[in-house]
């Protein structure tokens, strides 16, 4: 396999980049070159070839990137431009030879950029950093396990260790894992669903009693209203563009809830269509909101309002009474208390005009299936889980809830991160799940909740966590508040990644680190019992099969159940009677061990070989049964907040670029958003650039002004006029994370609030001139 290197570090300061218009319409014939261009440059022509047209394939592999669910009916090309970015950087046959730990340190590669680092190619042998050292080096597989082991068993409680999972992880791997560290002793198992989706899954909890999409795939061509909230999915998930635009061929209106206008969701041109090549292509939002952050719960209730008010004008016809009588509670009070909402606190904190809601309210009024779907968006700010539950209010109060064409429909970011939470990767699961888990394996798992994600890194800077072990991911770059978060793992005493390439957080390290290197999805994972296959579960609760297509870049690999079980092996010896090696050599075992601890996995091999996948079971979706501790569904009042912006401030949210997914950055260019060349940016209305007195294209420093009085400030921004909404900036992260404080989160949830960030923006004192 390759070894070199691609060019040094680039130019990455804001004076390099270049602005050029934002984009009107996403994919296109730009989309296929940017799709197949680095695929046959990174992978070459027949990897490509072969791993292109497997991805997402009954008898290939899922994409590693977002949960996108997959059609009944798979089209030759099921793969979109971000997906084929994500494979081109896992399935690059390029790997680090094992000179490059002694040529670089780690002091070193901390002043690489995480593109710089993404680039050095597929990490193939264990490393290892002694104490007092500032390089890795090369290991045995036994001698990296030995240390993880000696390492935990010295600790004085279970409890000073956490277990991050990432959620490109696997079903198979991930009960493995979780059953690793309860047999360990502890519950500590953050992971990234802390910091994406956890208001989602508590507010849906509280209100239907499952935390996960209402609706399947076939629900989008069905539907007569679908509202998109604080979502893109020209960038997040492109596949979803296909959906829209079925919707649209069968008459759907789509309204956009977003602060910045996005190329995306105005319209999509199919390179698979000839009007997608050859014409305009789709248009999408019939009409675009764009909202104040952190207004859109606001936004629900004053449309709820308005469906009430047409009930009294006319009884009976509007509110789906059968629906509420038999599924439903608290719809008296919610009524009182839409009667006392306020235009004025409503236009305040939507920053929209009561026309614009109007209209609205009448789509909704006008539609008979409604579907809302929304992702980080919403989750990601402090009232996060009261704005999700006022959209499931708004769909409660007309029946979108359990018919066809109708739903809630939240979408996941990463691949599995839904699958590894139905498997257990959660510091708070259910006394049931724990029953059947020690019941199966004889053993008694502990009852105590561990730490999230944000808890985990106050736990490291308080001593209270040692050891940290990570399945995957990026965490010190995901996380928010980055200067805290890097002194929290510097201050650990091991720190284990197992990744398939190298990131910042090998390098944000204590006394001791390890890097395990492990398969891609991509690559064919041969146990003793012959090729494995592994399953993940999508946003709409589909279990599906994927089978790895090409040898690994490296015989010297091991995939991520083999490090699992053997990690476990060496850990526990013979403290808890389970056979790692069985379920290591064979994957049906872990499966079989499924079946009997997860409710709705029953006969789950032979629905994974003969039927390559199913759907699990849904009460709200299937039978309007709600299991909520009164079995009906719950129609919450909440009472909210508007987020004050004192003059001369800004409200903040963190994004991805076109070519980035989470952490991983895939070049320095944003073509959606007409950037290039580079990532320190912070878009604003150029009205607010005006009244701020600063020039569009100048260099700015953003500060950002929380309760603490601490001063968290990124630098040398370029600041750009983009059509966003008023009083609101994005900038991307993971560069913009060090604004956004360690314990401003959501409420209930704990996920960080990086997308209603109050800061000040000013001329960068850094001397570098504009561009």
């Amino acid at each position: 396999m390759a070894t070199k290197a691609p060019r040094d570090d680039v130019d990455e300061r804001a004076t390099a980049m270049q602005v050029g218009p934002p984009a009107t319409y996403a994919a296109g014939l730009k989309g296929v070159e940017a799709s197949m261009v680095p695929a046959l440059r990174g992978m070459g022509p027949t990897r490509a070839v072969k791993l292109l047209g497997s991805m997402n394939q009954e008898d290939g592999f899922d994409c590693m990137s977002c949960a996108w669910p997959d059609p009944d009916h798979r089209k030759h090309v099921e793969f979109c431009e971000n997906g084929a970015k994500a494979l081109t950087w896992e399935a690059t046959p390029l790997t680090v030879p094992s000179s490059f730990w002694s040529e670089h340190s780690i002091t070193e590669l901390l002043g690489r950029s995480e593109y710089w680092l993404g680039q050095q190619g597929r990490l193939v042998e264990p490393v290892y950093k002694p104490v007092g050292s500032d390089h890795y080096q090369p290991i045995g597989w036994e001698d990296a396990f030995g240390i993880v082991a000696d390492r935990l068993n010295a600790l004085d409680s279970p409890d000073e260790a956490a277990f991050y999972t990432s959620g490109r992880t696997a079903n198979e791997t991930a009960f493995a894992y979780q059953l690793f560290v309860r047999a360990f002793g502890t519950n500590n198992l953050p992971d990234c669903s802390n910091m994406c989706h956890e208001s989602t899954g508590l507010a849906m909890g509280e209100s239907i009693g499952v935390g996960k999409s209402t609706i399947a795939y076939k629900d989008f061509a069905k539907a007569d209203l679908i509202i998109i909230m604080g979502q893109n999915p020209g960038t997040n998930h492109p596949r979803m563009l296909t959906a829209l635009e079925e919707a649209k061929d069968n008459g759907a209106t789509i309204v956009a809830v977003n602060p910045l206008l996005e190329a995306g969701l105005r319209r999509f041109k199919n390179p698979q269509r000839v009007n997608g090549v050859l014409g305009h292509g789709t248009g999408l939002a019939d009409q675009y909101l764009q909202i104040r952050l952190g207004g859109d719960g606001w936004l629900m209730k004053a449309v709820a309002r308005r469906v009430l008010e047409a009930e009294e004008a006319n009884p009976g016809k509007v509110l789906d009474h059968r629906f509420l009588e038999r599924h439903c509670e608290g719809l008296p009070a919610y009524q009182q208390h839409l009667r006392e909402l306020d235009d004025e606190h409503v236009g305040r904190a939507t920053g929209l005009t009561t026309a614009q809601i109007d209209e609205l309210a009448d789509r909704y009024l006008g539609a008979d299936r409604v579907i809302i779907t929304w992702a980080m968006g919403l989750t990601q700010h402090k009232e996060a889980v009261p704005t999700i539950q006022e959209i499931l209010n708004l769909l409660l109060l007309r029946g979108n809830i359990g018919k066809p064409g109708a739903g809630a429909s939240p979408i996941r970011g990463h691949s599995n991160v839904q699958g590894d939470r139905t498997m257990g990767i959660w510091e708070q699961m259910s006394d049931s799940f724990l029953d059947a888990l020690g019941g199966e394996f004889n053993f008694s798992p502990p009852r105590e909740h561990g730490v999230d994600t944000v808890k985990a890194v106050q736990g490291m800077l308080e001593d209270r966590i040692k050891v940290w072990i990570a399945l995957g991911g990026n965490m010190v770059a995901a996380v928010s508040d980055t200067e805290q978060a890097e002194a929290a793992f510097r201050r650990t005493t091991l720190n284990v990644q197992i990744s398939t390439k190298l990131n910042r957080n090998h390098l944000t390290v204590g006394q001791e680190a390890l890097i395990l290197p492990t398969m891609g999805r991509s690559e064919i994972d041969l146990q003793a019992a012959g090729p494995q296959v592994v399953t993940v579960e999508d946003s709409v609760c589909a279990i599906r099969v994927s089978r790895g297509q090409v040898k690994p870049v490296s015989d010297n690999l091991l995939s991520e159940v083999s490090i699992v079980t053997r990690i476990a092996s060496a850990t526990l010896g013979t403290k808890v009677p389970i056979d790692w090696a069985a379920m290591e050599e064979d994957y049906d075992v872990i499966r079989d061990h499924i079946e009997r601890v997860v409710p709705g996995f029953d006969d789950f091999n032979e629905k994974v070989h003969r039927d390559n996948g199913f759907v699990l079971p849904h009460g709200p979706r299937d039978s309007r049964t709600f299991p909520t501790p009164s079995g009906k569904a719950q129609i919450i009042v909440n009472e909210l907040e508007v987020i004050p912006c004192p003059p001369g401030r800004l409200l903040l949210q963190t994004i991805r670029s076109h070519d980035q997914f989470n952490t991983t950055i895939y070049s320095l260019d944003d073509r959606y958003r007409g950037i290039k060349k580079g990532r320190r940016v912070i878009f604003i209305h150029p009205e607010d650039l005006l009244a701020l007195g600063i020039a569009d294209g100048a260099l700015v420093d953003v500060h950002s002004e929380y309760s603490d009085g601490v001063d968290r400030v990124v630098r040398a921004f370029k600041a750009v006029g983009y059509p966003t909404a008023r009083g609101c900036a994005a900038a991307y992260f993971p560069e913009a994370n060090p604004l956004v404080p360690l314990d401003f989160i959501a409420e209930g949830s704990g996920t960080p609030a990086s997308k209603s960030v109050l800061i000040r923006v000013e001329p960068s004192q850094t001397g570098l001139p504009a561009s």
